[in-house]
């Protein structure tokens, strides 16, 4: 099961107490899952399709037991992705002009509502019940271990727009990417998105997100010291191997035992320690020698080596 249906699972199982918060919940699914046919003269059909188990028993029981109208539920194999598909099928029936009303999907004008209707949304606690539902409809979030997006996919231009509204209402920030042929109502925060599951209800799954978000920020903080480490270990080796070199090439030129003492120090510990950084090679010497003493011994000696490649010439 995908991470996503994880937490529709969570959240369908919620099913809030109030009449208001389940009529916004039911609403948003509706929206983002339903099909509504227009058969005249004010008679409506409508389907709602949903590939998750518990997302289909709760729509059932939200339409079968405030409205108590007769509901058709068809399970349907997908061969493509083999996985089930879920068909809840309201047929034409007296009281369903009705409860399309109550629900927000026609207006007092039996005209179909394109976004959402203000009154469905109102209280902030149908704002939080109308969002959950609507994740439940057509929400999806990446696992972290991939990356951070969260989003709500739409073909309606005013809903996704009105539920981009309602997501800031809440004080996250929520943004619009038209795909052609759906729109995404999208966050990418990490933050933002384990607030949008609290606000929801997905508990349980928000403390997975964290745990695994967790994990994922360690490993990179690892990996980038690891990474550092070993480009300071190449750059130290990089540099004593250069050091090395301009050693040989005095040696042949007029040998160490013209340079200053402290320069035939520095020679004789480098040549027996190739691979140590100069904080290191400085404890070495007796006494020991800062870093930036070290460096300008170095400097000296790869001046001098320099001058001695040009004379030849």
């Amino acid at each position: 099961m995908s991470f996503s249906n994880e937490i529709k699972s969570e959240l369908a199982k919620l099913q809030p107490k109030r009449k208001c918060c389940q009529l916004a919940e039911a609403s948003a699914i509706i929206h983002m899952d339903g099909s509504l046919h227009i058969l005249g003269n004010e008679r409506f059909a409508l389907d709602i399709s949903t590939e998750n188990a518990a997302v289909a028993r709760l729509l059932y029981k939200y339409l079968t037991g405030s409205f108590s109208l007769k509901v058709e539920s068809i399970i349907r194999r997908s061969v493509l992705h083999k996985s089930n598909n879920y068909l809840i099928r309201v047929p034409y029936q007296d009281g369903i002009s009705q409860a399309l009303n109550e629900l927000g999907i026609i207006d007092d004008h039996m005209v179909v509502v394109p976004g959402i209707l203000p009154r469905i949304t109102k209280k902030d606690c149908c704002n939080v019940s109308y969002l959950r539902g609507a994740f439940l409809g057509g929400g999806s979030v990446s696992s972290p271990k991939v990356n951070y997006h969260f989003e709500l996919t739409t073909d309606n231009v005013k809903f996704a727009h009105d539920l981009q509204t309602l997501i800031n209402r809440t004080g996250l920030r929520a943004r619009i990417n038209d795909r052609k042929k759906n729109l995404a109502v999208y966050m990418k925060d990490s933050e933002e998105i384990l607030d949008f599951l609290a606000r929801i209800g997905a508990y349980n799954a928000l403390l997975k997100w964290e745990d695994e978000r967790v994990i994922k920020e360690i490993r990179a903080q690892v990996n980038r010291l690891v990474n550092c480490d070993t480009a300071n270990l190449n750059k130290a080796i990089n540099a004593a191997s250069a050091q090395i070199d301009d050693i040989g090439i005095i040696k042949s030129k007029i040998g160490i035992a013209k340079l200053p003492v402290s320069l035939q120090e520095f020679a004789g510990v480098r040549v027996e320690y190739p691979y140590v950084s100069l904080r290191e090679l400085g404890e070495l010497f007796n006494p020991p020698l800062s870093k930036s003493a070290v460096y300008h011994r170095a400097r000296r000696i790869s001046q001098l080596a320099k001058s001695l490649i040009k004379v030849s010439r």
